[in-house]
């Protein structure tokens, strides 16, 4: 009975940790820093919260790393993408607003408003905008996860994150946390396939 319930615990911990995993094996050796990271046509910021008065922290720190890339000369433009409705407060318009501000020029920074889900990003961001190649920006907790879809994507992709436990520790942690689950969810897209979740793979429009 002691081996049986041995192996079954074996066995949920693969399930659970598996695709985790997964994530970082299929991400390595393509995260990297804005000094590391080798060149690419464009950076992908994934949205994140959006307040009132402009991104919320942790989304004005993967802005920050995109506008270090820009300045570097890593890469040559950026596509924000994040959900533009107005019942996440217009997250695009808002990253766009933000990097405009920073000195990107406008015409560097393109949006895409349907970006709900990290593989939607992905899918969007190959089949609509036709990027081959990009460095993709997020949080370091979330970068594997995103990495490794986009290369499923068909995105030749590497990837910089922004190391934010010592400044938002608490929603850092929390980050971390969701990845386990998130990781699973991953690994299904990558194998799966769907479309993204608004179904539209032929309008650019917000």
């Amino acid at each position: 009975m002691g081996m049986w319930i041995a192996a079954i615990g074996a066995g949920v911990c693969a399930l659970g940790f598996g695709p985790f995993a997964w994530t970082y094996l299929a991400s390595t050796g393509r995260r990297g820093t804005v000094h590391t990271v080798p060149h690419r046509p464009v950076a992908v910021v994934l949205g994140a919260a959006a307040w009132s008065d402009g991104p919320s922290p942790l989304l004005a720190r993967r802005l920050d790393l995109a506008v270090r890339l820009v300045a570097a000369g890593k890469v040559d433009r950026v596509l924000v993408s994040g959900d533009n409705r107005e019942v996440s407060r217009r997250e695009t318009d808002t990253m766009t607003a933000y990097l405009v501000e920073q000195g990107v020029p406008a015409e560097l920074v393109t949006a895409d408003p349907h970006g709900y889900r990290t593989w939607d990003t992905c899918v969007r961001v190959r089949e609509l905008y036709g990027v081959e190649a990009a460095t993709m920006v997020t949080q370091s907790f979330h970068l594997p996860r995103t990495v490794s879809l986009a290369r499923a994507a068909g995105i030749d992709a590497v990837g910089v994150g922004d190391p934010s436990l010592g400044s938002r520790r608490r929603s850092t942690l929390i980050g971390y946390a969701r990845e386990l689950g998130a990781a699973a969810k991953a690994l299904r897209d990558a194998v799966l396939r769907p479309g993204p979740a608004n179904g539209e793979l032929t309008d650019k429009g917000a």
